[in-house]
């Protein structure tokens, strides 16, 4: 069973098949969107009608940047927005959605006109005519292209809402054609709300209650993770579309339980997300549901790039974090993991890194500017090489120059992980190593 989803994108057609499609076969495609089909019928018809409005979408992007081509050419961008107007303007103005579309059709028809007839004239009235005339032209292409936009919009959320509610209601596993399906009306949502804020698509996202379905999704247990992590990345996306809306709705569900929960690389993506996006409020909620204790756990992980992801919500905490989130990490032995990883293979001491960049620095006095992008350079690759270099005083940084502490509460905690880093080294030497790059925030 098949649904339609729009493409992310489509490639520019030719403008002489915008005219084969827009002719007698298209109106066709509009009437038979009225009457009951199968679904691999409808998903055929909607994808034909997509293919029109993608092409005189293109067709009136060209018109916005050459309003007066010459409309004797077969491929003309005014042909073929004429053509559609001309052969379908009675089944776009039956179509709600679409009547505005059609308005902006016979309006351009119109213009085109004109502009035409004044072409037959000469002086400086007639000059001024076809000025006015191109402006418009422009501009009603313009909107011609939002309507279209529009259009795509909400076949977009329409047809991922009831694919959300026909999954809320299965009683059994999705097949793997069906997953594959969602994964990519998901995929398709995510991009297009990537693309910006739209008050009309805002108006879609609270009317069709696409984040409560998505946290659903995201909840449900008997779903693959694999549909879970892209119902994450998809809510995440709304969160992000407008914060002042989805927030308060982020921080009273269960989505921050969910993605903790979920033990993949992309719950924790989505959640470090999150945490930038909404700071100190996010991150007491994951304080509040246990989440803190499940994150540290993740850089026990065996997989490599989920112990960074993991490394990397630890530092976002510890930025926005308070009192109690800091309290919590340190209890749960966050220092003396950090110091084991910082042992490891994959860790290291920047300290070092910054007495060779010293070096440098002595021997080529004239080459200042050259030597500091050596020297950042240089970081960015050993960091990539280390990803747990000299983590224990990164996350000490994140703690002084964070958002969620009062200066009394860093400097306590400071002096508790000082005291922590000499309990979990060692030897004095690698103690007294961290210990210095603590204090001097060597962190980059």
């Amino acid at each position: 069973m098949q649904y339609w989803s729009p493409p992310t994108s489509l490639p520019s057609p030719p403008f002489f098949h915008i005219f084969s499609l827009s002719k007698l076969p298209f109106l066709s495609l509009l009437q038979k969107q009225n009457t009951s089909m199968e679904d691999e019928e409808e998903f055929s018809i909607q994808q034909e009608v997509l293919k029109v409005l993608q092409a005189l979408k293109q067709a009136s992007q060209d018109l916005q940047t050459n309003p007066e081509p010459n409309s004797s050419e077969s491929d003309s961008p005014i042909k073929a927005l004429l053509e559609l107007e001309t052969e379908s303007n009675s089944l776009l103005s039956s179509d709600p959605n679409l009547s505005n579309l059609s308005h902006h059709l016979s309006d351009l028809k119109t213009l085109i006109s004109s502009l035409q007839k004044s072409k037959l004239k000469h002086g400086f009235r007639s000059f001024l005519t076809r000025r006015v005339k191109t402006h418009e032209i422009s501009r009603v292409a313009e909107s011609i292209e939002s309507e279209i936009q529009s259009w795509i919009d909400r076949e977009t959320i329409s047809n991922l809402t009831s694919e959300l509610e026909k999954v809320s209601s299965l009683e059994s596993n999705l097949s793997s054609d069906e997953e594959d399906e969602l994964v990519q009306k998901l995929g398709q949502f995510h991009f297009r709300l990537s693309q910006g804020f739209d008050i009309k698509i805002q108006d879609l996202l609270l009317k069709s209650r696409t984040f409560e379905k998505l946290e659903f999704l995201l909840c449900n247990v008997n779903m693959s993770k694999r549909v879970r992590e892209k119902a994450g990345f998809a809510l995440k996306e709304v969160v992000l579309f407008n914060k002042d809306v989805f927030v308060g709705q982020v921080l009273i569900g269960q989505t921050i339980r969910a993605l903790v929960s979920m033990e993949t690389l992309g719950s924790l993506e989505v959640l470090d997300s999150l945490i930038k996006a909404i700071r100190s409020p996010l991150v007491d909620v994951i304080e509040s549901v246990g989440g803190i204790s499940k994150v540290i756990l993740y850089l026990n992980s065996e997989e490599l790039e989920l112990k960074i992801m993991a490394f990397d919500c630890v530092l976002e905490i510890g930025y926005f974090g308070r009192k109690e989130a800091v309290e919590a990490m340190l209890n749960e032995g966050l220092i003396k993991k950090l110091v084991e990883l910082q042992r490891s293979k994959l860790g290291g001491d920047l300290i070092d890194l910054g007495q060779v960049h010293w070096e440098i620095e002595e021997n080529q006095e004239n080459e200042g500017v050259e030597v500091n992008k050596k020297r950042s350079y240089g970081e960015k690759r050993y960091i990539e090489r280390h990803p747990f270099a000299s983590c224990v005083a990164r996350f000490a940084v994140q703690l002084e120059i964070g958002e969620g502490l009062r200066q009394r509460e860093k400097r306590a905690f400071k002096q508790e992980i000082l005291k922590k880093i000499r309990e979990a080294s060692n030897s004095d030497a690698e103690a007294a190593t961290i210990v210095a790059e603590v204090l001097w925030g060597s962190s980059p």
